[in-house]
């Protein structure tokens, strides 16, 4: 494929997922009032099943109550940051949470209550090792959500072997 080909190719892509993005969001927000909407939620649960599958506690219902309790801490930590990175959040989970956006960036054909872990994990890797930084920035993105809410948690520190700050 010729360079010029390829820039008019991601481009177009690039203006076509931005007005997709543009006309979902007056749909179905991803963030309302600072906080997750349900289809965030849904997002968010199925990263977390896959970036700390592991970490979460084996029992179904001990699992659920982890991922519920992630979530809140996700939904508060979001809620404190400015109003600029909550619009980009939004950005991305409207894409995320409606199939076009979905299957576009992500290439993932379930929705993400259906997803099940080994399918999570091989979509994130996707993301992490695509050659176009978009993908790259989704998947650290959600990563990084993930990883920082629930370790905002001290009670979540003894399964990695982090003892907590040392007393000064």
């Amino acid at each position: 494929m010729k360079r010029r080909t390829l820039l008019v190719v991601g481009l177009g892509a690039g203006t076509l997922l931005a007005l997709t993005g543009g006309m979902l969001a007056l749909l179905r927000p991803g963030l309302q009032d600072g906080h997750l909407t349900p289809a965030g939620r849904e997002l968010f649960a199925a990263v977390a099943r896959g970036v700390l599958d592991g970490l979460l506690p084996a029992d179904g219902a001990a699992r659920d109550r982890a991922i519920e309790s992630h979530l809140k801490r996700l939904d508060d930590t979001i809620a404190g940051m400015p109003p600029g990175l909550q619009r980009e959040i939004d950005e991305l989970v409207t894409l995320l949470a409606a199939a076009p956006g979905r299957l576009a960036l992500t290439g993932l054909g379930v929705d993400w209550d259906r997803a099940g872990v080994d399918e999570v994990q091989a979509m994130l890797q996707r993301l992490r090792t695509s050659s176009l930084s978009l993908r790259q920035q989704v998947y650290h993105a959600l990563r990084n959500l993930t990883n920082g809410a629930y370790f905002a948690d001290a009670s979540t520190w003894p399964v990695i072997g982090y003892p907590g700050p040392r007393p000064v």
